[in-house]
C-alpha cells in the first residue's frame, strides 16, 4: 500500500444464480502491472479476453481474427470505443451505455470497500451506503479532505466510518 490506496486488489464477485468471477489487479509505479478477470464455471473458466480453458487449465478455444495471430486483435478495444462515440454524433445515433456504466462503475465501488472493509459487501448493502468519498461541498479552492487508510478489518461496510 502506498498513501491512501492499496496496490493490489483480488475481488470474487459472487452473482445470484451461482456464477463467480475474480476480479484482480495490481497497477503501481516500478512493479509488474496487471488488471485481469477470470469468470469460473462449471467446466472451465475464461480470461475475459481472449481464452477459454477446461477445468485442468487446458486451453479449449482461443480468439482468432482473421490475419492476426491467436489472441491478438487488429483494433484496440479502448480506441474502438472512442470510433463508436464519434460515430454515433456523426450519424446521430445515439449510443446509451449509461445504466451498463453505472452497474460497472458500482461493482468496482463494491470491491473497493471490500477490499477496504476486509468484509462481504452485498449490491443491497452498496446500494444503501452513505459513503461519501469527496468534499461535502464542490468550488474552487482547498479541499477539507482528511485522509484516512483503509485497514481491512476495521472499517464497516456501510461506508460511514471509511472517510470523514
Amino acid at each position: 500500500m502506498t498513501g491512501d490506496q492499496f496496490d493490489c486488489f483480488n475481488i470474487q464477485f459472487t452473482y445470484g444464480n451461482g456464477t463467480r468471477l475474480e476480479s484482480m489487479c495490481r497497477q503501481i509505479d516500478g512493479c509488474t502491472n496487471d488488471v485481469s478477470e477470470y469468470v469460473v464455471g462449471s467446466e472451465g473458466y475464461t480470461n475475459c479476453k481472449n481464452t477459454i480453458y477446461d477445468r485442468d487449465g487446458k486451453v479449449v478455444w482461443v480468439y482468432q481474427e482473421e490475419g492476426q495471430e491467436a489472441g491478438v486483435t487488429k483494433v484496440d478495444p479502448y480506441k474502438q470505443e472512442h470510433v463508436d462515440l464519434v460515430t454515433a454524433i456523426r450519424t446521430n445515433k445515439p449510443v446509451n451505455e449509461a445504466e451498463n456504466v453505472a452497474k460497472s462503475t458500482l461493482t468496482a465501488i463494491m470491491g473497493r470497500t471490500a477490499a477496504y472493509t476486509g468484509k462481504e459487501v452485498t449490491w443491497d448493502q452498496i446500494m444503501e451506503s452513505q459513503e461519501h468519498l469527496g468534499p461535502t461541498e464542490y468550488a474552487m479552492g482547498p479541499v477539507p479532505i482528511k485522509p484516512v487508510w483503509p485497514v481491512p478489518g476495521t472499517a464497516d461496510t456501510t461506508g460511514k466510518n471509511m472517510r470523514s
